[in-house]
């Protein structure tokens, strides 16, 4: 089978010819029909990512048809899935165990023609969206999904502000508040993503290059939020709690701009703000993400789909972040190839 593997430091997305795996008691053999990038399969490529393990084949996102399936999973035979890449989260709801795992590192993932897993971890595929389209969810998806509904209980008529709306995990937070009710302003260092988000329900966005975008913010919401929703940190992230009303909730899954600076922490305690970490979910909330995708119809958006030969040039339009969206990656010849409901 054809897979896009991180073979070494030096060639960390080759294209490999590599022998197809076979499922074992419990477990599925999917073939994949379209996979999807996250920022985390970038960072890995770059060797920033914690326990890099050669070889491996990369993806965490992905949807297919069950091709194979051992013993205990005989039902799902033939069917067309999605697949949690959510792994071992344990008995805690609240927070993950030390077996947590995300596919992709250390098991091999879905950046393949076939990928092996627990047939625990398949949900039917959304009857309403084609495999490009299922395969964008599970990781982004479920992360923004926890992080407004689980972390900061997203509820109708809230103003949520989302920092760094054009990545995937960004327009999928956009969506699903929308979609609940709560009214929406966003964050992009782009005009043109501010635009895309205004497009997909946002109310207002602002551009957070500009010196004032913060005052900008409190114009436009009426003075304040209940929800932001971060992935970036870094030193503006010391002007978030001025923006949110008393009682806000301030939640973020990444660093990527950088850490949380020194700041006025008063308003935190003064107007009785929570900071909440977040990372992936749960069995029940990936559950729970389907049912909501299912109930509103939502369809996730995707900014450009590769053939699987080209999967660097997806992965360097992500490191440069030009993106709006998920970067799909099928295992046809052609993007066509998995345009099918």
């Amino acid at each position: 089978m054809k897979a896009i593997v991180l073979e070494s430091a030096e060639n960390p997305i080759a294209y490999k010819d590599l022998e197809k795996p076979t499922a074992g008691p419990g477990e599925v053999l999917v073939q994949i029909k379209a996979a999807a990038l996250n920022r985390r399969d970038y960072w890995i490529t770059i060797g920033k990512y914690a326990g890099l393990k050669y070889p491996t084949i990369l993806g965490a996102d992905g949807a297919g048809i069950v091709a194979e399936a051992g013993d205990g999973a005989e039902e799902w035979l033939n069917k067309p899935v999605i697949i949690n890449p959510s792994h071992n989260w344990g008995e805690h709801p609240e927070f993950q165990s030390k077996e947590f795992k995300i596919l992709g590192l250390p098991e091999d993932g879905t950046l393949a023609e076939y990928v092996k897993v627990k047939a625990e971890y398949l949900y039917p595929k959304p009857a309403h969206l084609t495999f490009e389209q299922a395969a964008a969810i599970p990781l982004a998806g479920l992360t923004a999904y926890r992080a407004l509904f689980t972390k900061a209980h997203l509820k109708k008529g809230d103003k949520v502000l989302i920092v760094g709306v054009g990545a995937g995990t960004g327009t999928f937070l956009l969506q699903w508040a929308v979609a609940a009710g709560a009214q929406v302003f966003v964050t992009s260092g782009s005009g043109e993503k501010i635009q895309r988000a205004k497009q997909l329900g946002a109310a207002a966005g602002v551009n957070y290059k500009a010196q004032d975008w913060a005052e900008e913010l409190k114009h436009f919401s009426g003075g304040g939020f209940d929800i932001v929703v971060d992935s970036a940190l870094g030193p503006d992230f010391n002007k978030i709690p001025d923006l949110c009303n008393p009682g806000g909730r301030i939640v973020f899954f990444g660093g990527t701009a950088g850490n949380i600076p020194e700041m006025n922490a008063r308003p935190i305690f003064w107007k009785q703000l929570q900071v909440l970490g977040t990372t992936m979910g749960t069995q029940e909330e990936f559950k729970a993400m389907l049912a909501f995708v299912d109930e509103h119809k939502i369809v996730p958006v995707i900014d450009e789909v590769f053939p699987l030969v080209d999967a660097k040039k997806a992965f360097a339009k992500m490191g440069a972040s030009a993106q709006f969206g998920k970067l799909v990656v099928t295992t046809g010849r052609s993007p066509a190839f998995c345009s099918a409901k």
